[in-house]
């Protein structure tokens, strides 16, 4: 004998049971050093400043017109 269920399970049943799996929307904090939105423990993506230092050197990017 196989496990196989007995009765079908409702959508809403289901729903209930996976109600805490979705996506969120990422945390934000304000750059010191730049004041543009980075994520919170991640190098900024705009100045490349983690923590009061430059980690990485941003380049600028020049416009194809």
């Amino acid at each position: 004998m196989g496990a196989l269920p007995k009765q079908r399970i409702s959508r809403h049943r289901q729903g209930n049971r996976r109600r805490h799996i979705f996506l969120t929307a990422p945390e934000l904090v304000t750059c010191p050093n730049c004041r543009e939105q980075r994520r919170a423990h991640h190098v900024c993506p705009n100045c490349g400043f983690y923590r009061g230092r430059q980690v990485i050197v941003i380049e600028e990017r020049s416009r194809a017109s």
